[in-house]
């Protein structure tokens, strides 16, 4: 993984840089020749900051095609990361501003400009206001995708900075932002009342005609601001309780789920009620009334404070709340000269959100929720969020004691194999024939290594551990090595076994998802095609091919894949992936490629090293 540049975490905080992006991001509304604007920084350190012009069409925030929220799956050959590797589901995002970024990508010079500043090594900022700072979002994302393919850490890592964004992803999306460790690249300013960050979390797609009159009365080139009459004013009122009371579901469906209180009523409830997919990411850094600043980088925190500061005994004057929304230029400015800043992590590091907090400690919540104006009700809340991060962390503590396990584990059958090929046996099929007690020794070592990996990947499943685990290169290395070593042992008790004939092939009906997680994490942290790593199936494909061929079908139907599979052979022996021993005189690899036809054998692209086993048997 690609670390994260210190010097992109110090520009959050550089007062110079927020006072020319939130300018920017404001100016860039008025902009009729481009979608963005650009200006760049010679101090403190060279800089480029783009910045993204929203949209105050309707169709630009929500689509009947992706109702009722808008969103689907995510671009994947512009964002391959953003995906679950353990369901390999793509992560998904607001469609109409995908749309928006891929049209300004295609279309305008961005890229152009982009591939000059970072050839030129400058810091590049992504900066916007409204639905600005979710194509911003987008635009940091497809640079840092580009890094990985083709930067090796030589220019610096771009940074995002939003004011008002709505929220643009799923909570897939989250998850792999904070597994690559991109997440610390986004700062997202939110003022404490205002409406539209919020408006994601309601169904849109049945809302569209209020949304356009909503974004006709915000858009800074409107004169509807102004105006406060009687019809307005019920529109927005109306506007804020439908958002308002989508927020509350979620809040509260949240919290369920952050203690634990995932019943089969809360399922079929989901399945009657449609919840907005949007997930906060990044740092969020609130605009309270009082001047203070409070940072929070928790998404579940995030998502209730999203709420209780929206809350309804605010909603008197729902003027202001959209008001909120074009005053980040004139209030930010104000708040970063004080710079009082209160980080609310902090708060949950030190437990301070915990049902056991020391009394003597209480002020020190009642005035972070004061600051925010959040009454005392946000604090069962809030604490949920706290406590069901620090359960991942505890999980993430209880797994990593079976690290130990796992590599004596590895290392007992590494010596296991080594003392088949002693024998003159081939690994696989020592322990397809199970002769003797080292056999049976090399099987308990399997079944518990499949307990053990098991438990992992259905914690990942169920999001029970740090979104950053799959991200941890000494795990990903030893999930490869388990793969390669033991899915062959897997093979051969399924075949041992015959479980071909009842259930099918292995790798269609067979293959357990311990595997499949740990190749497609090896492959996606080496940034390889999917499926471009199925070394660890090898005793498949031939068990498959032979099968075939026993049940006499035509070499000419099979011959594709043997010819794929001597491809592979020779690549996988070269690079060590496959160990000599296959080539052992007796191996089932060796029998089956010499019952192929003479023709094929002489042409084949492993003709001379089977030749050699040929001699040498």
């Amino acid at each position: 993984m690609m670390p994260i540049s210190a010097s992109a975490a110090a520009a959050s905080m550089d007062k110079v840089l927020l006072h020319h992006c939130v300018s920017l991001s404001m100016k860039a509304h008025h902009s009729s020749t481009s979608p963005f604007l650009l200006h760049s920084l010679s101090a403190p350190s060279p800089c480029s900051i783009f910045a993204f012009a929203g949209s105050w069409s309707a169709d630009d925030w929500i689509d009947g095609d992706h109702a009722p929220f808008g969103a689907s799956d995510i671009d994947s050959l512009l964002f391959p990361s953003l995906k679950n590797l353990v369901s390999d589901v793509p992560a998904a995002v607001n469609m109409p501003f995908l749309r928006s970024f891929q049209l300004i990508l295609e279309a305008s010079r961005l890229q152009a400009e982009v591939s000059k500043a970072v050839a030129e090594k400058k810091q590049i900022v992504f900066t916007g206001h409204s639905s600005g700072g979710a194509i911003s979002v987008l635009a940091a994302i497809w640079l840092l995708e580009k890094h990985l393919k083709t930067d090796n850490g030589n220019h610096n890592v771009p940074f995002c900075i939003t004011f008002g964004s709505p929220l643009i992803g799923d909570n897939l999306f989250c998850q792999a932002l904070q597994r690559e460790d991109w997440s610390s690249c986004f700062l997202h300013f939110v003022m404490t009342m205002d409406i539209v960050p919020r408006i994601p979390l309601a169904p849109l797609a049945s809302l569209k005609e209020e949304l356009q009159s909503i974004l006709q009365f915000i858009c800074p080139k409107s004169s509807c601001l102004s105006s406060n009459s009687f019809e307005i004013s019920q529109l927005l009122s109306r506007f804020y309780f439908t958002v308002l009371r989508n927020a509350l579901t979620i809040s509260n469906h949240q919290s369920c789920l952050s203690m634990g209180c995932a019943t089969s009523l809360l399922g079929n409830l989901s399945g009657f009620i449609k919840f907005s997919p949007y997930k906060p990411f990044g740092t969020y850094v609130f605009c309270c009334n009082n001047g203070r600043l409070v940072s929070v980088k928790n998404s579940d925190a995030i998502l209730q404070m999203l709420f209780y500061c929206l809350r309804e005994e605010k909603a008197d004057d729902p003027y202001r709340s959209f008001k909120e929304h074009l005053q980040y230029e004139s209030k930010l400015k104000s708040y970063l000269e004080v710079q009082n800043v209160v980080h609310g992590d902090y708060l949950q590091a030190n437990e301070l959100f915990s049902s056991e907090m020391n009394p003597d400690e209480m002020p020190l919540v009642e005035t972070f929720l004061n600051d925010l104006d959040m009454g005392k009700d946000a604090w069962l809340h809030l604490h949920a969020a706290a406590e069901w991060e620090m359960q991942k962390f505890r999980n993430q503590k209880r797994i990593d004691a079976n690290y130990s396990k796992i590599q004596e584990a590895l290392n007992a059958l590494d010596n296991y194999r080594a003392m088949c090929e002693l024998r003159g046996l081939c690994y696989y099929d020592a322990f397809k024939l199970q002769r003797d007690t080292e056999d049976f020794n090399a099987n308990v070592k399997r079944l518990e290594l499949a307990g053990l990996w098991d438990e992992i990947i259905e914690m990942l499943s169920r999001f029970e551990l740090p979104d950053r685990f799959e991200g941890r290169n000494d795990w990903v290395k030893l999930g490869t090595r388990y793969c390669l070593l033991v899915e062959p042992l897997d093979i051969a008790n399924y075949y041992r076994h015959s479980k071909n004939e009842d259930t099918g092939p292995y790798m269609v009906k067979g293959r357990p998802r311990r595997y499949k997680f740990t190749q497609r994490w090896g492959e996606h942290a080496q940034r390889m095609p999917k499926g471009s790593s199925l070394e660890s199936c090898f005793w498949a494909m031939v068990e498959e091919i032979s099968a075939d061929m026993n049940n006499k079908k035509p070499f000419v139907e099979v011959k594709e894949r043997v010819l794929e599979l001597e491809k592979n052979v020779s690549a996988w022996l070269d690079s060590g992936k496959l160990g000599s021993d296959v080539l052992l005189g007796g191996s089932t690899f060796v029998k089956w490629w010499m019952a192929l036809p003479k023709q094929h054998k002489l042409s084949s692209c492993i003709a001379r090293i089977m030749s050699r086993v040929e001699k040498s048997g």
